[in-house]
């Protein structure tokens, strides 16, 4: 039973020391959390975070895990780390320089890594300089002056490269995923106070004990719908033929090529809220002086109509813009026929391509609707029953993902040590995202 295998864990010591040393570190980061940038009036701060809720600032404080809520020196989070990712992978594509490190292996890996580092550390920069502008702007800060704006770029910089080292520390050290575990831990830090704000309003009666049994069941079966599909694959049949090499004879074995639903993971929504709700950030920030300008912006408030249907439209593009820069059919069939392997049916080369690009293209169609559907599933609850439901969205998606791939990181290291996992035999293994 499950219980039986998260006790093996105590019986693998490197794995036990692999686990202490991931909490220890994350509790470090949520410590760091509640330490405050200096010169902050915290009353005019949480005046600011009133006035500007429902815009991108609330995506930056959720991957902070509160920390810019609280302008803390984590207040940046890992989201300049993200970016710069992100950055660095569209840049593979057209750049060629870094199209060759990306073939290299190892070392060409760890010079990407490298160029991310820099990248992060320049985006915190330019943030930091933007957040302590807004700040001075915003009437927030006791002391204003460049004093203050070095100081707080200086600050918020620092946080973000010790988080990015933090990061690094628990994928080498701990049980890996760290970068996806920080980002982890911020969200789930903050369920607590959604549970008690639900409570409160059990308590003063503005919703019926009904309505929270329902929202249970809700998040209960949204949970279940997320680990069936992030683990949803289609696999296509391979067939890799026999060859003689020397006296030995190699091949002939039948396996599969595995297309996940959701092949992009949480990066649509991720981009596509922030590109929706940049007009409302930039209204926030400026004093907009004609009337029908302020109704256009109030249209895309988050949660309304207008809002809804161009964020599931954008969903739907980086759905398959995403799935075609990480997934390249051409390089997979190429890849096969070097090898011997051939579809069942299928001629190897440009006519496997196609066939791969267009299952995936199918399947991408699935993975979008499902990953539209469980982002726009609180706006429509939070407007039709004025009811704060935090469990959906992309918080949900990243922690039950996170979750999954780090299960699945600790089972086959109990594999690797001939322990039966979490699971008896007989009962598929869990299995993480990628």
């Amino acid at each position: 039973m499950i219980g039986s295998g998260f006790g093996n864990i105590f019986k693998i010591p490197e794995l036990k020391k692999r686990i202490f040393y991931t909490l220890a570190l994350l509790i470090v980061y949520r410590i760091g959390v509640h330490v405050p940038v200096p010169g902050i009036d915290s009353a005019a701060l949480a005046e600011i975070f009133r006035q500007i809720s429902g815009t991108i600032v609330g995506i930056f404080n959720m991957f902070s895990g509160g920390a810019l809520e609280g302008m803390s020196v984590f207040a940046l989070g890992i989201m300049p780390y993200i970016s710069a990712s992100i950055i660095l992978q569209l840049m593979t594509i057209v750049v060629p320089h870094l199209e060759r490190l990306s073939k290299e292996g190892e070392q060409g890996r760890k010079k990407i890594t490298q160029y991310t580092r820099y990248g992060t550390v320049l985006i915190s920069i330019i943030q930091g300089f933007g957040i302590s502008e807004a700040l001075i702007r915003g009437g927030a800060v006791i002391q204003p002056g460049w004093s203050f704006r070095l100081m707080t770029v200086i600050t918020l910089t620092a946080g973000t490269a010790f988080i990015m080292w933090l990061g690094e520390q628990i994928t080498e050290r701990g049980i890996g995923n760290g970068i996806s575990l920080i980002i982890f831990a911020g969200i789930v830090a903050r369920m607590p106070q959604a549970i008690a704000r639900i409570f409160a309003l059990l308590s003063s009666g503005e919703i019926h004990i009904f309505f929270v049994l329902i929202l249970t069941l809700l998040m209960i079966a949204v949970v279940g719908v997320i680990i069936f599909v992030e683990q949803g694959q289609r696999r296509i049949p391979v067939q890799y033929a026999k060859r003689v090499i020397g006296r030995k004879l190699y091949g002939g074995q039948s396996t599969h090529l595995p297309l996940k639903i959701n092949t992009s993971g949480v990066i649509p929504p991720i981009f596509a809220s922030s590109i929706m709700m940049f007009p409302a950030t930039i209204a926030s920030f400026v004093d907009v002086r004609w009337q029908w300008l302020k109704d256009i912006l109030a249209a895309f408030n988050q949660g309304g109509l207008v809002y809804s249907i161009p964020y599931v439209l954008l969903i739907f593009f980086f759905c398959y813009f995403y799935t075609a820069v990480s997934f390249n059919p051409v390089d997979v069939a190429d890849n096969m026929r070097k090898h011997g392997g051939y579809i069942p049916g299928i001629r190897p080369g440009k006519n496997t391509a196609d066939y791969i690009d267009r299952v995936l293209t199918r399947i991408t169609l699935g993975g979008a609707i499902y990953v539209a559907a469980v982002c726009v599933l609180p706006s429509i609850l939070t407007n039709w029953l004025n009811v704060p439901y935090y469990f959906g969205g992309t918080s949900l998606l990243i922690v039950v993902g996170v979750a999954l791939d780090t299960i699945a990181q600790m089972e086959s290291h109990m594999l690797s040590r001939h322990y039966e996992g979490f699971l008896k035999k007989g009962i598929p293994k869990i299995k993480g995202r990628r």
